[in-house]
């Protein structure tokens, strides 16, 4: 199968059959392109990750469009993005088309309570593979474990917090140990 087709269709399936956003989507997206194509590596798409959760956008379209963007460069990019974009926008679109009050359906309501649950499943099982992945160093170790314990006081006592500020921390106590080490200037 052509590149370029098998990016859309990947994607475009990821984007059909995964509910819950961006997050829940990375485990299948990490599954799809790690596992099963060996597009990229784990490491590579933890990377991804990163590099999606921390550029403006949705995640899943910014990881989607960066193995997009690796595996066949600007086109690429593209049949990966418009594959993993297109199903949520038609279904989106025909729902608002046809059903003016779609979310007062119990059978619906019931269907999104469970799917609720699944999504968490979800993300959990993304977190859970990249901490098993994870390099077992200490600063890697006093990082995720300080991020964790900030992040559960923020939420235990409902402080007004934004994550963007805690990853910025984050990265500034790797990046001053890095220099601390002697690493190289560019």
């Amino acid at each position: 199968m052509p590149i370029l087709l098998d990016l859309f269709l990947t994607f475009a399936k990821t984007g059909l059959f995964t509910f819950g956003g961006g997050y829940a989507m990375i485990a299948v997206i990490a599954d799809n392109c790690v596992q099963r194509k060996k597009w990229i590596s784990h490491d590579e798409m933890m990377n991804i990750a990163v590099i999606a959760e921390s550029t403006p956008g949705p995640i899943a379209i910014n990881a989607a469009t960066y193995v997009g963007f690796l595996q066949a460069g600007f086109l690429g990019a593209a049949a990966a993005t418009v594959g993993i974009v297109l199903p949520s926008f038609i279904i989106i679109y025909l729902i608002s088309m046809f059903l003016d009050n779609f979310l007062e359906f119990a059978v619906v309501k019931s269907a999104f309570k469970g799917i609720q649950v699944a999504v968490g499943i979800l993300i959990l099982d993304a977190g859970v593979k990249m901490l098993k992945k994870m390099p077992k160093k200490p600063l890697p170790l006093a990082i995720l474990t300080g991020s964790f314990a900030a992040a559960l006081c923020i939420n235990l006592f409902s402080v007004r917090f934004n994550s963007i500020t805690l990853m910025l921390v984050c990265a500034a106590v790797s990046l001053a140990a890095y220099r601390m080490k002697g690493g190289e200037r560019r």
